[in-house]
């Protein structure tokens, strides 16, 4: 292996890299020995030349040197390689029956800046670092030889990209697609748009929570707010719901959902709006002077997009947690189960818990814990590396 630059650590900075996470900040480098290409290979060493690992380095980005290994290492097709399969092994362990699934979550899986998810047949790639970027070739490569796809797509079209000096990509990178694919979640067929879904098409992260969720759904009338393709009112049909209203402000995420509901035999069940969920909230769950609302579910789940996009926005994303919060636990009948979700990094789960018990103080309501939910296995949580633990969950029984 040729001499890399060397980027030297200012002192005290190399403990965090040690310790784990991957991500050098501009603000930490001492010097560097030789100039390097953005998007290029380096050596990292602390402030008295010691390795501690080896990277990508990109100028542009506020984050100059991405950590792939603690030792110097050829980054080559056979390395990308042996990282998925590593990968594999995580989820073959943690989700043995998973057909679709993630395959490599980025700074989980030891691979700053690229992310890889199984739709059944079909691979979705996704990059976010330039070094990533200029090896696309040998990921794609690898990818092949370990899954013989029908496809990959890319579908790169994420903001962060302009931060690494990258445009934004979507497109059939091999074979064909054409027309959504039918992906497995549980047993559950739902119906996907990898080419212009959200994400990379559907939120496998929620996977494990889908089936966890619908042990309260026995008998229940079950709100599913947010219900993007219907996976968690999908899912509480299935276990045997008396009713599953869906609600998403999406039209084509509404259609898509009742599509799904009749593939799986469970139309008759389900009953779907496409409308906004805070002004559905408002509508339903407001009563005028001297008149009270009248609680008509068993089972409400809120699994929202992330409100919140950075720290400085936290003190009004928790106000949108709790307003959907307060108008929920009106409609919820008492004995019954709100279970809800939280997919903002910024807001841990201690603060998230206290908004909602705020929400139930302000509407005299007392809640019992009675579950506990985080990002399924193939989101793996590196507790050294805080930016991947993001999801997290509650269910609650209403008790009064």
């Amino acid at each position: 292996m040729d001499s890399l630059p060397t980027v030297l650590l200012k002192p005290g900075e190399a403990d965090r890299i040690v310790a784990g996470h991957p991500w050098v900040y501009h603000s930490s480098i001492l010097r560097m020995t030789a100039q390097a290409g953005d998007g290029e290979l380096v050596q990292v060493k602390d402030h008295r030349q010691r390795l501690i690992g080896t990277g990508f380095y990109n100028s542009r980005s506020k984050i100059n040197v991405r950590v792939l290994d603690p030792d110097r290492v050829e980054v080559d097709q056979q390395f990308f390689e042996d990282r998925i399969k590593a990968a594999i092994a995580v989820r073959q362990r943690h989700l043995p029956n998973a057909t679709s699934f993630r395959v490599v979550n980025a700074e989980s899986d030891f691979l700053s800046g690229l992310i890889v998810d199984k739709y059944e047949d079909v691979l979705a790639l996704q990059i976010s670092a330039l070094g990533m970027e200029k090896r696309k070739d040998r990921i794609v490569a690898a990818l092949q030889k370990i899954f013989s796809p029908r496809a990959i797509i890319e579908r790169s079209d994420v903001a962060s990209r302009k931060f690494e000096g990258m445009e934004e990509a979507n497109g059939v990178l091999v074979g064909e697609l054409s027309g959504p694919v039918s992906v497995n979640l549980n047993g559950l067929k739902f119906e996907t748009d990898l080419l212009a879904g959200h994400k990379t098409g559907m939120y496998l992260d929620q996977q494990t929570s889908y089936q966890a969720v619908a042990q309260f759904a026995k008998g229940a009338q079950v709100l599913d707010c947010f219900s993007f393709l219907g996976g968690f009112g999908l899912h509480a049909a299935r276990a045997g719901a008396a009713h599953v209203h869906l609600l998403d402000q999406s039209a084509d995420a509404v259609a898509a959902s009742l599509r799904n509901a009749t593939a799986n035999g469970l139309k008759d069940k389900v009953s779907a709006e496409a409308i906004n969920v805070f002004d559905w909230f408002k509508a339903n769950a407001s009563a005028k002077p001297h008149e009270r609302v009248v609680p008509r579910f068993d089972l409400i789940v809120l699994d929202p997009p992330s409100f919140t996009r950075n720290r400085a926005s936290v003190p009004d994303a928790l106000r949108g947690y709790k307003e959907i919060h307060v108008r929920a636990l009106k409609l919820l009948k008492p004995g019954g189960t709100l279970a809800t979700f939280c997919c903002s990094h910024h807001v841990h789960a201690p603060l998230f818990q206290d908004t909602i018990l705020s929400a139930a103080y302000d509407t005299r309501k007392v809640l019992r814990r009675v579950a506990t939910y985080a990002q399924s296995p193939d989101h793996p949580i590196i507790p050294m590396i805080p930016e991947t633990e993001y999801l997290k969950g509650f269910a609650f029984e209403l008790v009064r």
